[in-house]
């Protein structure tokens, strides 16, 4: 998968979050050209439901052309029958990780790392009402706006997006 610019290939997971109470399932997905989440979403139940609702942001923010590949791993919310059916409504190429290969999907664990150890670890949340609005915050004020990545020349992913649309200066 080449990635020379955004929303050419996005990589989508799911992970789950333990609260005091309860857990929540959260799906994501990140532009992998910018390392930047442009979709999430966070529910109660791991379902169809949670990964539309993810893609229906991205698309939203987003508004990629078709063409763009969209990996995921061979989770059965990604290979719904109702997700690949929005995917191929907008001439998406569907892009599965190989079977027993954890690699793939390297980028998107990465980020699910980062954001338990760096915003869920660090906080008391009891419920997903009170997770929610945390994991808004830390999605796309921090790791989107700030959080610096090696990859990108150490800017943080929104920032580096950015740059791609300034003129180079001689």
């Amino acid at each position: 998968m080449k990635k020379t610019g955004v929303n050419q290939v996005w990589v989508a997971d799911i992970t789950y979050i333990r609260l005091e109470l309860e857990f929540v399932f959260l799906a994501v997905i990140i532009d992998a050209f910018s390392r930047r989440a442009v979709g999430w979403a966070m529910g109660r139940r791991l379902g169809t439901e949670l990964t539309l609702a993810a893609l229906g942001m991205a698309l939203k923010r987003r508004q990629p052309a078709s063409g763009l590949v969209h990996h995921s791993d061979r989770g059965v919310q990604y290979a719904a029958k109702d997700y690949v059916a929005l995917l191929r409504s907008y001439g998406f190429q569907i892009s599965m990780s190989r079977r027993g290969n954890p690699f793939d999907n390297a980028m998107c664990e990465s980020f699910l790392k980062t954001l338990k150890y760096e915003q869920v670890y660090r906080e008391d949340y009891r419920v997903l009402e009170e997770a929610e609005p945390g994991m808004e915050h830390f999605i796309d004020d921090i790791y989107n706006e700030k959080r610096l990545h090696s990859a990108l020349g150490y800017l943080p992913p929104a920032e580096f997006e950015r740059s791609l649309t300034m003129p180079l200066v001689a």
